[in-house]
């Protein structure tokens, strides 16, 4: 019964995605793209004659039946991969998506087991000494004299 649902929820989240990949839209993949002569802007960020011009070939290619994917590497073969907005999720430049992930997951760790550390230390017991009032051990003749005057009183 688990495996049925986790599968049904898998299809349920992959269809959009699949969907994408077959009917890309304008703004999906203006979002995905960088301008190539404005410095850290997307294509929908961008008016540029450069950008503008790439908007209308990716409506060419949409209306040309092209996918997600074919759009993509089109323009990649004519920009570089400096046109994409983020890293491609293979080879080399799949480092750029798992060394983040590597991080956070090796630092909860350690904090982890810093937390553990500190939760499990133990005090050191304290050994049993008799304290005057002041924190200082009393030395046996000032302990002698104080049960001395104690008794002095008492009797």
């Amino acid at each position: 019964m688990r495996w049925l649902v986790l599968a049904v929820a898998f299809l349920a989240l992959a269809a959009p995605a699949a969907a994408s990949e077959r009917h890309p839209t304008l703004a999906e993949l203006e979002g995905q793209l960088m301008c190539p002569i404005c410095e850290g802007e997307t294509l929908a960020q961008s008016d540029s004659p450069a950008a503008q011009r790439i908007k209308a070939e990716i409506q060419g290619r949409i209306a040309a039946g092209d996918t997600r994917s074919e759009i993509k590497q089109r323009l990649v073969s004519e920009w570089g991969k400096r046109i994409l907005a983020a890293p491609p999720r293979e080879g080399f430049d799949l480092l750029a998506w798992l060394l983040p992930i590597v991080g956070l997951l090796g630092g909860f760790l350690v904090l982890g087991a810093l937390a553990w550390r500190w939760s499990h230390a133990r005090e050191p017991e304290p050994s049993p000494q008799r304290w005057s009032r002041n924190g200082h051990p009393l030395d046996p003749d000032e302990e002698r004299r104080l049960d001395e005057e104690l008794a002095r009183f008492d009797g």
